[in-house]
């Protein structure tokens, strides 16, 4: 008989990182059959989404802080912003003092197709989540805790 494997959780079931992966893939397909009507990727949601908030904070948005915002990878978004604005979703110019940056805006039609999305992602996240009742806050915290924790490592 071959050696066996040895495993730290001696099931899928108490193994934090299977489970978060199990949730996440259930999460994401509920996300998926939202986003899908609406003709967006998540990734895609994610971005528009994130240039609304980002810029009810602050003008001039690089696509640098939106990367660095999402940790998403800079190439990445800017090829889904390139998506983007062929949809006619987002506009891209350069930054005034910084030839090199591009700046990000919402279109109105952007705009529009957020806010649709946002209601009916937020309306699922809310049916999603709501099992968790009072412990709502502090999934929250511990989740913001192991993104802060482990973001740099």
């Amino acid at each position: 008989m071959q050696d066996k494997i040895k495993f730290i959780f001696k099931t899928p079931e108490v193994s934090p990182g299977y489970l978060l992966n199990q949730l996440h893939l259930i999460w994401q397909r509920k996300v998926k059959n939202v986003l899908d009507p609406l003709n967006l990727t998540h990734t895609q949601f994610v971005l528009l989404a994130s240039i609304a908030w980002l810029t009810n904070q602050k003008d001039d948005l690089t696509q640098v802080e939106l990367a660095s915002a999402n940790n998403y990878d800079r190439m990445m978004v800017s090829k889904v912003l390139r998506t983007l604005q062929s949809k006619n979703l987002i506009e891209r110019r350069e930054h005034s003092t910084d030839t090199r940056a591009k700046v990000v805006t919402l279109t109105s039609k952007g705009k529009i197709l957020l806010q649709t999305a946002l209601t009916e992602v937020e309306r699922m996240d809310v049916d999603f989540f709501e099992i968790l009742g009072n412990d709502m806050k502090n999934f929250n915290l511990k989740m913001q805790t192991l993104i802060e924790t482990n973001k740099t490592r």
